[in-house]
């Protein structure tokens, strides 16, 4: 008897879990262009990355060799290992970002990582938006972060370095060469993510700010329109 109460309890606060996600889905879904303020940060001006800090693994180069703007682009070179990320930290908002590979190269890579605790050397704490071509929408657990629905798979005896999230649908990631579009939303330490307007992924991570990032990770690839708006 008492088995079942536990069971029936443990399906009854799954079912209203998932229940809560998916109207909270909805409601960004249905408000995607009212819920946040009209006002957006532009955190890449088109000229020079004068907003953003840099973190270059064990500080083998100069962080201007693997960061630059062409164009009117961020160009990040994906060697060393690295990211780029904001002066403060940011809670409660909606972040826009454009992305795409500049060449042709086998298994393109890269990520947005989203609040950060602290810039450490070469992974900071905090949650990876995947954007390695086939996976954008995938979440990462970076420097020992952690998110709610994260499930260690059965059999799985040690933990791994980065565990992962994966997303909840097909790929949609547009070809080689064109722009791709990720919308992340970040309420409370819940972090909802479009992949050119399809929904891909949630997850709920105990901190509620942290600095934003773009990774250099192998590859090279360029961004632009990368905004950040408060939610209301």
């Amino acid at each position: 008897m008492k088995n079942l109460i536990a069971s029936t309890i443990e399906n009854l606060f799954n079912n209203y879990y998932l229940m809560k996600k998916i109207v909270i889905i909805a409601a960004l879904i249905l408000t995607s262009t009212a819920v946040y303020s009209q006002k957006s940060e532009n955190l890449f001006n088109g000229k020079d990355l004068s907003n953003w800090n840099f973190v270059v693994k064990d500080n083998n180069v100069p962080a201007s060799e693997v960061f630059t703007v062409r164009d009117g682009l961020i160009h990040i070179s994906g060697q060393p290992f690295g990211y780029m990320y904001t002066k403060k930290k940011y809670s409660n908002f909606k972040l826009h970002v454009e992305w795409r590979w500049p060449v042709q190269q086998e298994k393109s890579n890269s990520g947005i990582f989203l609040l950060i605790e602290e810039a450490k050397n070469p992974f900071p704490n905090g949650i990876e938006c995947q954007l390695q071509e086939g996976n954008a929408g995938d979440f990462i657990m970076l420097g020992g972060s952690k998110l709610m629905e994260y499930q260690k798979k059965p059999g799985d005896e040690k933990s791994p370095r980065f565990p992962r999230l994966n997303k909840n649908n097909p790929s949609s990631e547009k070809p080689f060469g064109e722009w791709n579009a990720a919308n992340i939303f970040v309420r409370d330490g819940v972090i909802t993510v479009f992949i050119n307007g399809v929904y891909q992924n949630m997850g709920t991570n105990p901190n509620r700010e942290g600095y934003v990032a773009l990774q250099s990770e192998g590859k090279q690839v360029e961004f632009r329109n990368v905004t950040i708006s408060a939610l209301d």
